[in-house]
């Protein structure tokens, strides 16, 4: 598409004329100068609560994946010095769930300076048929998005310049929303494998990831033939 050129002088007549005219000003101002930057510097903000580019699939209904003999991954804060961590067995959050949890810490710390971390997106699809549907004919279709959250996982994170107290009652009421038993972290408590904490009562990351079972190493009993082969030969007498 051509683009108009105006000359230096043609550009200043044509701006005198419209001097009486503030709305034909404004719009011919429009087209000579850019009104957007043709790049930013400044990252392009996720939304935590939506994935980026949906499903190609639809998600089966799943569990947390957890590695085999526990992992200590997600337990401890890492941006924030308080934190909220999942106490219960695992569980999936809608994200209307999540985003009401946010909007109550907010809520609770407005006119505070902070920043709040979310380590937890949804970005599983919940899918459902509805309730006079008979069974059979397909998985169903989507219904909201949701979070899988395995046990003694961080969900939020805050820094900044406010009460620990303040910080917990937040904290608090923000558990309250959503489902599971939650408790209050801070920077530099221990990880935990499971529900048990690290380097409490002597637990540590090897004494957990034992065999919980003895292995029994079982002797045969050498037979006789065996212990005839071994002896040495009696000479006849």
């Amino acid at each position: 598409m051509a683009t108009a050129r105006f000359a230096p002088t043609a550009t200043a007549s044509l701006l005198s004329s419209f001097a009486t005219r503030p709305c034909c000003l404004q719009s011919t101002l429009r087209t000579l100068i850019p009104t957007t930057r043709p790049f930013s510097t400044t990252p392009t903000p996720q939304n935590w609560l939506t994935p980026k580019r949906g499903e190609t699939s639809k998600s089966r209904k799943g569990k947390p994946h957890v590695a085999t003999g526990g992992s200590v991954r997600g337990t401890t804060l890492t941006w924030g010095d308080y934190g909220l961590r999942l106490r219960s067995h695992d569980r999936r959050i809608s994200a209307h769930q999540l985003k009401i949890a946010d909007e109550t810490i907010r809520k609770r710390l407005r006119g505070t300076k902070y920043r709040l971390y979310h380590r937890v997106s949804a970005n599983i699809g919940v899918y459902t048929s509805g309730n006079d549907q008979r069974m059979g004919k397909g998985k169903g279709s989507f219904d909201y998005w949701a979070c899988r959250v395995p046990v003694s996982r961080i969900l939020f994170e805050l820094r900044g310049e406010v009460h620990e107290q303040v910080v917990r009652d937040a904290m608090r009421l923000a558990g309250n929303k959503l489902p599971g038993l939650y408790e209050f972290v801070r920077k530099g408590d221990p990880p935990v494998m499971g529900i048990t904490k690290l380097g409490v009562d002597g637990n540590t990351e090897e004494f957990l990831r034992r065999p919980r079972k003895e292995v029994e190493v079982k002797v045969e009993a050498p037979s006789l033939a065996h212990t005839a082969a071994r002896l040495p030969a009696t000479p006849p007498a």
